[in-house]
């Protein structure tokens, strides 16, 4: 039975109360409502409107129809203004914002509390597990980009958000997106299916360049300046392992259909050495090892003029595997194969798969598994960091909280730079 959007939107709000009627028992319950027509209206409520949100609106939007902008959130005016400017002269009137637009450290409640169906998270990753909770304890459905927190605590947070949507029956995707994307899905199929055995072995990589950064300005604060650079500070970002090497690791994960239990780290901050870089490191080498004993070798490094290197390799007892997100897939072995279709484009699909999921009744929620991603590329940090073997329950459970209690834009002093064999592990 189809339902109307009226009615789609009201159980939304009914969810948010917290009064929501329950279909069903156990992990397949979904609330009453919550299955919507393909005509049914998607509301997007965006918060943080920096490249990735305007990028991820614009995808959401030309990824299906019925799709509009309601309300934008972000810490910033002038970030708030560009993205609203620049969506509208693409999209017109599917721009619908009107008042509801909102800054300030709280703008993500005024988002959450509008009439709104569809959530973007594309904040700094360090306010990741906040934003999921609240939006998760509103009843709404979520698409938040990676990583999805920056420590143990915020990854504690999040698995409980997991079981508070699954309980709730919403939905939440995450912007892992080689989970769909063509190449990616026909090689993994092949590897689920034993084209290559048990895999023994894995390497991968996100070996590039530098970044880019914004200059101080003269009326910024300390908390402003680490904002808009937020790639720079860990509390923020995670460095770059979790914001950016996550993808890679995320591979893995998937075709091990688990997460490993150690990592084993080195690394350091050799080239990009200047304040204006926060205190991040700028390569990292992980060696992970899962259940069993399959290790992995993980590099990451953003410096210039280096090998680059943006891949995942795949060692089975019958076949090797590689993935290129360039659109080069191949297996070797008896059972060899090589990609010879074009790739989809990943970030519109996983807006287009999110959104008819949710149309037909039956919202997915890939929050667990991004949260384990992003917790195995912590891990790794935390080895590099502190020059230790971590192994995953050291890392889940550690007591180290990265966000600054009581977050203000005033004076805010740039960490230490981490030094293995003097950076406890906590």
């Amino acid at each position: 039975m189809s339902t109307t959007r009226r009615d789609f939107l009201k159980t939304a709000t009914t969810a948010a109360l917290g009064g929501a009627v329950v279909q069903g028992t156990g992990t397949g319950a979904v609330f009453a409502g919550q299955r919507a027509a393909g005509s049914d209206a998607i509301r997007i409520g965006l918060i943080g409107c920096g490249g990735r949100g305007t990028g991820a609106v614009d995808d959401a939007i030309s990824s299906s129809p019925g799709v509009t902008l309601v309300a934008m959130g972000d810490m910033f005016q002038d970030r708030l203004t560009s993205s609203r400017a620049q969506l509208t002269e693409k999209f017109g009137a599917r721009i619908d914002v009107g008042d509801r637009a909102f800054t300030g450290v709280d703008a993500y409640k005024r988002v959450i509390a509008s009439d709104v169906n569809y959530i973007i998270l594309a904040t700094p990753p360090g306010f990741r597990p906040i934003h999921l909770t609240a939006a998760i304890d509103a009843g709404k459905n979520v698409f938040t980009e990676k990583p999805v927190a920056v420590d143990g605590p915020g990854i504690r947070a999040v698995l409980a958000a997991y079981e508070t949507a699954k309980a709730k029956g919403l939905g939440i995707a995450a912007g892992t997106q080689r989970r769909h994307q063509t190449g990616y899905l026909e090689a993994m199929k092949r590897i689920q299916d034993g084209a290559v055995g048990r895999i023994v072995s894995a390497r991968c990589y996100w070996n590039q360049g530098g970044l880019w950064k914004r200059d101080r300005q003269p009326d910024w604060t300390d908390a402003e300046w680490q904002i808009r650079n937020w790639l720079y500070f860990t509390w923020l970002s995670g460095d770059h392992i979790v914001e950016q090497h996550v993808h890679n690791i995320d591979v893995v994960n998937w075709a091990m259909d688990g997460h490993p239990v150690s990592a084993n780290g080195m690394g350091g901050r050799q080239v990009r050495t200047g304040p204006e870089y926060g205190h991040i490191f700028d390569h990292f080498a992980i060696d992970y090892e899962y259940a069993g004993g399959t290790p992995l070798a993980s590099q990451c490094r953003q410096i210039q003029g280096c090998a680059n290197n943006v891949t995942e390799s795949l060692v089975g007892e019958r076949g090797t595997v590689r993935l290129d997100n360039s659109g080069k897939y191949s297996i070797t072995g008896p059972k060899a194969w090589t990609f010879a279709d074009k790739d989809n484009r990943p970030y519109v699909q996983e807006h287009t798969d999110f959104i008819a999921a949710i149309r037909a009744g039956k919202p997915y929620n890939e929050l667990k598994t991004v949260a384990e991603s992003t917790l195995t590329a912590i891990m790794g940090r935390m080895s590099a960091y502190t020059g230790k073997v971590v192994t995953w329950d050291q890392a889940l459970n550690s007591k180290e909280e990265l966000m600054p209690r009581n977050l203000t834009l005033g004076p805010l002093p740039t960490p230490p730079v981490a030094v293995p064999g003097q950076t406890q592990l906590t």
